[in-house]
């Protein structure tokens, strides 16, 4: 896996999709069409459970970055690095790192924060900005539990349904902790793959997990000023029945960019790719050219 460093000297590393390349051991020269696509995960978790994004790097070159402490990458010797705007320089060092003046960046769930920040701050960077199931903190966007609970009822015929909303309803109010029981909203099928995927992007960092939100990590006022300045064009794609990232919230997100386009992806919950690849694959790969 090639790695490179961030300007405090922590070792980042990152997995490189299609182009030939699979996940290969070096980068060499990125200059297949349309250049490559960096990609930000959420968690902050090992970047694994991306994958290729459901065949996306068939269209595009995925440059998918493990965050500081997480998959690969080293842990950083000032722990409070892991706060969200702090880490926007580890992608503008990625960006330099591969030569390239300008990047498309994808960012999802969390890492949609991060991706949002670094437009903000470096929007000369950025040549087009996808935001998958995307977080809103950074945009100040909050989301109520009746607003969760709400799209969470579109689902009351399932046969998970009673367990997974209890423990929603716990969750949200404030009384209980079992995220594991509410997995089944995060997808639109709740089956074996779902099951798996579920356990294979589970965060094992805590301290990162704890810290990326840190006091100061989203100044949500200053982030939406510099963005009234960021021409790029922005894709934001939610699923139809995301409890994390709902499609209203998502929408509003999209009231802080000049060139937004919203896609709501029928059936699909907050791994899009995954619910329908070719629908989720088809969507971004037109966005992005």
């Amino acid at each position: 896996m090639p790695t490179f460093y961030a300007p405090d000297g922590t070792r980042l590393a990152y997995r490189i999709h299609g182009g030939g390349d699979g996940d290969g051991d070096s980068v060499g020269r990125i200059d297949d069409d349309g250049g490559p696509v960096v990609c930000i995960p959420g968690g902050p978790a090992d970047s694994r459970y991306l994958g290729d994004l459901g065949g996306l790097s068939a269209h595009r070159r995925l440059i998918v970055l493990d965050l500081r402490g997480t998959g690969r990458s080293a842990i950083p010797d000032d722990t409070s690095s892991y706060r969200c705007d702090r880490l926007a320089e580890d992608v503008e060092a990625l960006r330099i790192h591969l030569g390239l003046p300008r990047i498309d960046l994808l960012g999802h769930s969390a890492g949609a924060n991060l991706a949002t920040q670094y437009a903000a701050r470096h929007p000369e960077n950025v040549g087009r900005l996808a935001l998958i199931a995307p977080g809103t903190r950074a945009l100040g966007i909050t989301i109520t539990g009746e607003a969760r609970r709400e799209l969470a009822r579109l689902r009351r015929d399932e046969p998970w349904f009673p367990a997974a909303y209890a423990a929603l309803e716990a969750v949200t109010g404030g009384t209980g902790s079992d995220w594991e029981a509410i997995g089944p909203f995060f997808y639109g099928r709740w089956d074996d793959t779902a099951r798996r995927h579920l356990a294979a992007s589970r965060p094992d960092n805590e301290e990162a997990v704890a810290l990326f939100a840190a006091e100061g990590a989203f100044a949500p006022d200053a982030t939406r000023a510099a963005l009234a300045g960021f021409g790029a064009p922005v894709l934001l794609l939610a699923g139809e029945f995301d409890v994390n990232s709902p499609p209203r919230s998502v929408a509003e997100a999209g009231d802080s960019f000049r060139d937004a386009e919203l896609v709501v992806q029928p059936g699909a919950g907050h791994y899009p790719w995954l619910d329908d690849a070719g629908r989720f694959t088809s969507s971004v790969a037109a966005f992005l050219g």
